[in-house]
């Protein structure tokens, strides 16, 4: 399977917004209903790009963001999620987008509640994606001790990027270890070049997504929220092996404390389940989505 090169890809529009809570990076591609995506650690607006081009089909114009701490976007714009969740309110009032569904990934799932809890009125709905929905216990990984190193060394992230193109294939199995799923995602031309566009792009400006990745370390094993308290309608996607994210600790409990909430189970699923899986995905989020801007007439 060739490994996907982002440099082959039609660079996206990318425009940083001073914002009445600080400046804030993004990126936005379609029309009709507004949907923000947002990504999680070592990401940025690149990130929430696939995270949106991986759940969604259909209309909608979306909004990638790239949180505080991550490629343009200052770490003063907003450190704490709930910070984060008045800097995306800020780039909305910007942009004229009364309100919006928002999809979170992974540790961006804390601004995601923030945003449900701060601003109901604002959220339209809210798709959790393997997100972190209370104190995290997972360690961070040494792995990422030693990018934060190498990300310091002129012309290492781009050798780096160059050897995991060349060996993809075990790349990807870092992350997706049952064989099975590996192959099923190799053979899916469309998903399999988006995660491999994701792992790629971790070492596209690699030093302007360390500072971010620290600050959702501590915030991911430190955060607490009322989810008792969302009253938006969610979903919550999540993959029954994930080693990173616990499905029993978050996804299960976050859809027994939010009322309402409904659970898509991604058997078998690891941290990248959303590729793994992304035909089943795709329908579920889908429905999801047009159920809501159905019931609310937008």
């Amino acid at each position: 399977m060739p490994a996907a090169d982002a440099n082959e890809q039609k660079k996206p529009v990318v425009k940083l917004l001073k914002t009445a809570k600080g400046l804030a990076e993004y990126s936005e591609y379609g029309q009709g209903s507004v949907v923000v995506a947002i990504h999680g650690a070592m990401g940025g607006y690149d990130q929430s790009l696939i995270l949106a081009k991986t759940v969604l089909t259909g209309d909608f114009r979306v909004i990638a963001i790239s949180r505080p701490g991550y490629l343009g976007t200052p770490l003063a714009s907003g450190a704490s999620p709930e910070a984060q969740a008045d800097l995306l309110a800020a780039l909305l009032d910007a942009l004229a987008i009364p309100a919006a569904s928002i999809i979170a990934i992974s540790g961006g799932g804390l601004t995601a509640i923030q945003f449900a809890l701060r601003y109901p009125q604002r959220c339209q709905s809210l798709v959790l994606v393997s997100t972190v929905s209370c104190p995290n216990t997972y360690k961070v990984p040494g792995r990422f001790q030693m990018l934060k190193f190498m990300a310091q060394l002129p012309g290492l992230p781009a050798l780096l990027r160059k050897s995991t193109s060349k060996n993809m294939e075990k790349s990807m199995q870092r992350s997706v270890s049952d064989l099975s799923l590996l192959e099923q995602l190799k053979a899916n031309q469309e998903c399999g070049a988006l995660f491999q566009a994701l792992i790629l792009s971790t070492f596209e400006q690699m030093g302007k997504r360390i500072q971010g990745s620290e600050n959702d370390f501590h915030n991911t094993q430190t955060g607490v929220y009322p989810l008792e308290d969302i009253h938006t309608p969610t979903l919550i996607v999540h993959g029954t092996n994930d080693p990173l994210v616990n499905f029993e600790a978050h996804a299960l409990t976050a859809q027994q404390r939010i009322p309402g909430a409904e659970l898509l189970v991604l058997e078998h699923g690891e941290h990248a389940a959303i590729f793994t899986h992304c035909a089943l995905v795709r329908e579920k989020v889908g429905g999801f989505l047009r159920r809501v801007y159905a019931k609310s007439g937008a």
